[in-house]
């Protein structure tokens, strides 16, 4: 048997299940997603592992074999070809091979790059597998994009995934960061993103998935990943696809009802934009950025958890990105919609827009940055400010820049790209977050008149 310390090529790790006699399954490939199952017949010993390949391209012969479905690159058919899939494997070989054996059926649909196309390229792979002999199957889902510009290279990078994905199941599914890291092997960074992680099943139930797209941020494999208040992980592109996007941006350490105020302002303020169609697609995002998370150059999982919890309970959408710039977000999140998108700030983060240090990489510098940043239907939306000394209050159109950038500055007000948004309490502006972490530190409990009830466990916590 070879040691997965041995197993670094994608050839070694299928000759490694290949040679694993109680791994035995199917693959199923439908779509673009033809060149997984084409590895391990190039190794050796695929009698060992390959029960039954199928490949379909032809839609109809697709939707006869799994049922009709709205969208064929989508979770909706890759858990359809799982069903179908396994259920017959354990059907036909459960009573010659089910004691020794532990199932498997990798599924994938893709849509690559075709002739003149320029579409969003990118597929749905899974893999139902048993975790012991005669057990009951658990899943392992992800989402992929495909961001190489020509076929021959998305069908390379796809196979080696898919080899990647299935030896991970297998030999790294106890450990989530060798599980990530493991499945861009031989694969080169700007070829594959992977943006939704997902083990589902009575095997997997000690797995917090948000931890899981965690580890997709923190790994690089994504700019961002989401999940909603219910916690159900989902692959950015189903939630946020031309719809109208009010997001967030904070390291909610701890969650407070400024927050809750900011959020529920811009909200108002970006109503008054938009369409009664389009308030009724309006979704509202949370976002921690991977900065926030740091502790050293370690991530505080525990600290994550406590705050998705509370914004959960809040009824909030979370997003968890490494996009620290805010044009890189704005591209982000344009990516999956071309409707209105509102980032909600406060007065001291419009002052670190105009710093220096988020445009020294660009070219273009500053200009650049707002340009990227503008470059669709996005609005800043300004929450007030209250200098406690002076009781000065600072909004979007008092707020002053440096002098050689007061005429840019007057440009974006004009036009409504910096807007102002209403403080619907003065009181929550008595406090920074950082003075409520100092009372929680010091004992004084006036920090639970900022705090949400919901959120005071996880503010306990801070360290």
């Amino acid at each position: 048997m070879i040691s997965d310390k041995e197993a670094k090529s994608t050839y070694d790790k299928v000759l490694r299940i290949n040679l694993d006699d109680a791994k035995y399954g199917t693959f199923a490939e439908i779509g673009a997603g033809q060149g997984v199952a084409e590895w391990f017949f190039k190794a050796s010993a695929s009698a060992g592992t390959v029960a039954k390949t199928i490949s379909a391209y032809d839609m109809t012969m697709s939707d006869e074999i799994y049922g009709k479905c709205s969208r064929y690159v989508s979770r909706e058919r890759v858990l359809s070809m799982l069903d179908h899939e396994y259920s017959l494997l354990e059907e036909r070989l459960s009573e010659q091979r089910g004691d020794s054996s532990t199932f498997f059926s990798y599924c994938n649909t893709v849509r690559a790059r075709g002739y003149k196309d320029t579409g969003e390229c990118h597929g749905w792979m899974g893999v139902r597998l048993q975790l012991r002999p005669n057990e009951e199957p658990c899943d392992i889902l992800c989402h992929v994009r495909l961001l190489d510009k020509e076929n021959v290279d998305q069908m390379d990078a796809l196979g080696t995934f898919g080899v990647n994905f299935i030896h991970a199941a297998f030999y790294h599914r106890d450990n989530l960061e060798n599980f990530v890291n493991s499945l861009m092997d031989g694969i080169h960074s700007e070829s594959v993103e992977v943006d939704m992680l997902k083990f589902l099943g009575k095997g997997f139930r000690f797995v917090d998935n948000r931890l899981c797209s965690l580890q997709l941020v923190q790994s690089g494999l994504t700019d961002a990943a989401m999940f909603m208040p219910d916690g159900e992980v989902v692959q950015p592109a189903e939630v946020l696809y031309k719809r109208p996007i009010a997001l967030l941006r904070g390291s909610f350490e701890p969650v407070t009802n400024l927050h809750l105020d900011m959020m529920e302002q811009t909200k108002k303020e970006f109503y008054k934009h938009l369409d009664e169609v389009q308030q009724g697609r309006y979704i509202g995002i949370c976002e921690i950025s991977m900065n926030n998370l740091l502790r050293g150059n370690l991530v505080d999982h525990l600290e994550f958890l406590d705050r998705a919890d509370a914004l959960q309970a809040l009824g909030k959408t979370v997003l968890i990105s490494r996009c620290p710039e805010f044009h890189r977000i704005a591209t982000y999140l344009n990516r999956y919609t071309n409707q209105p998108i509102a980032i909600s700030l406060s007065i001291g983060l419009l002052n670190e827009l105009f710093k220096e240090k988020w445009s020294e990489n660009l070219a273009g510098g500053i200009l650049e940055s707002f340009g990227r940043l503008f470059k669709n239907e996005l609005s800043l939306y300004v929450y007030p400010w209250k200098n406690r000394q002076t009781e000065e209050s600072v909004t979007g159109k008092t707020f002053k820049v440096a002098d050689d950038l007061q005429h840019l500055y007057q440009y974006f007000l004009h036009n409504e790209m910096i807007c102002d948004v209403e403080c619907g309490d003065e009181e929550l502006l008595r406090y920074t977050g950082r003075d409520i972490q100092k009372m929680i530190k010091n004992g004084d409990a006036n920090w639970k008149n900022y705090v949400p009830a919901v959120a005071h466990k996880a503010a306990l916590h801070i360290q």
